[in-house]
């Protein structure tokens, strides 16, 4: 189930609700229930968001032997780690655009 997120500064921002939840525990907010971010708030979030590292981090090897007896089949596509902070460029977005404005950010109503 997708959490919106709202302003009067902007349009809403729908995003997937894992990835908004991962957001909103870095910023220290929760996910359940409705939830508001101020505009006196937003420059620490902002700079909370910019401070996500960019790369996350690669996926654990398997062990030698299951190495050893898979065979070595390329994806034809294979997937892009997509990371947290990625992921939050458009919340980033709408922050910058409601601290422009000096609109809170709601979400969860």
């Amino acid at each position: 189930m997708p959490l919106t997120f709202k302003s009067q500064a902007t349009g809403n921002l729908v995003m997937v609700q894992a990835h908004a939840r991962a957001l909103l525990h870095v910023l220290g907010k929760a996910a359940e229930g409705p939830g508001i971010l101020l505009p006196e708030d937003m420059p620490a979030a902002l700079a909370t968001l910019m401070a996500l590292p960019d790369q996350q981090s690669p996926p654990a090897a398997p062990p030698a032997d299951e190495a050893d007896a898979q065979s070595p089949v390329e994806a034809p596509f294979p997937d892009e780690a997509v990371s947290l902070r990625k992921r939050a460029w458009p919340l980033i977005r709408m922050i910058e655009q409601a601290m422009h404005e000096s609109k809170p950010i709601v979400w969860g109503t």
